[in-house]
């Protein structure tokens, strides 16, 4: 048993060691200044409140201030010089499996570690909250390299307290948690609904990113597969589908694509950004930074959230 134990630490080692490797070449070459551009000066903080005068933006007024003394005063704003990144990273049963040449949670660690180094390139901090079906593990923000891959380790090694998934608790546990304003990528395939108003209320504070892992089984397969007992991770629940029936297959496509468009209203509606990240069939050297590289673009064309 502790030969065993010692052979799985070896290949976590061993597959971190990799990802860094990796994600370095990207960071240090593709993604070189994108994550710069996009993030620094994105977050601000209170430098002090004081007495108004005229030409002030009235929309920095504090009316707390205000009504207390009794006449007009305005919060004035610095940009922070150090942000802080979190990663909400869901360790539920569904990221676990897939067709894919990863799981769905091995691409979103490497997906993460990109962006970990590109922080911690420009003097950031990184932290973790881990969840399931509650907060399973919280590492707070720090720097450097050996905090970074630690934070890889987890996200590859961690196991989930629970099989299912609820995004709820680690959005109301960062909220309370990090008191700043930060940067928190929610890593996770948000099959499950019912998060809403929990992610409405984390992004007033912070500025929230979702990483949605597209899996390749969200895309029924060739015709000619035939029958298939499909299980559900998180439930158990077995079914079995006939991929050659053209009504399956079309009634599979539908309710997939309406379940990406509601995700994708409730995050619009709740002001978050998404990062969709395709888990590929085959080997793809271009699968974890096409989609960071793509996002990078969107926030450039657009202006950095603020």
């Amino acid at each position: 048993m502790e030969e065993e134990h010692e052979v799985e630490l070896s290949e976590l080692l061993d597959e971190v060691r990799r990802i860094e490797a990796q994600s370095k070449r990207l960071v240090t070459g593709q993604m070189a200044g994108g994550y710069s551009s996009v993030f620094r000066g994105s977050g601000i903080e209170i430098h002090e409140i004081r007495e108004y005068v005229e030409g002030d933006d009235p929309r920095a007024v504090d009316w707390n201030v205000t009504a207390r003394v009794g006449r007009p005063f305005v919060k004035e704003y610095v940009e922070e010089r150090q942000l802080t990144m979190l990663f909400l990273f869901d360790l539920s049963a569904s990221m676990g499996g897939g067709f894919g040449i990863w799981s769905a949670r091995q691409m979103a660690a490497r997906v993460c570690a990109c962006l970990a180094l590109s922080a911690i390139r420009n003097d950031d901090r990184v932290g973790l909250i881990a969840f399931s079906g509650g907060v399973d593990k919280f590492v707070p923000p720090r720097k450097g390299i050996r905090h970074v891959l630690r934070i890889v380790r987890d996200c590859l090694a961690l196991k989930g307290k629970s099989i299912e998934t609820q995004l709820v608790p680690a959005l109301e546990f960062a909220s309370r948690a990090v008191r700043r304003h930060a940067v928190l990528f929610l890593v996770s395939d948000f099959l499950q609904p019912g998060w809403k108003r929990a992610l409405t209320l984390c992004a007033n504070r912070h500025d929230v990113i979702a990483v949605r892992m597209l899996m390749p089984e969200l895309e029924p397969p060739e015709v000619q597969a035939g029958l298939a007992r499909l299980r559900d991770p998180e439930t158990g629940h077995e079914t079995v589908v006939d991929w050659s029936n053209p009504t399956v297959r079309e009634a599979y496509i539908q309710r997939v694509a309406e379940a990406r468009l509601e995700t994708e209203r409730t995050l619009r509606r709740a002001g978050v950004d998404l990062m969709d990240v395709l888990v590929p069939r085959v080997p793809d050297k271009d699968a974890v930074a096409r989609p960071i590289l793509e996002f990078f673009r969107m926030r450039e064309e657009r202006g950095a959230k603020r």
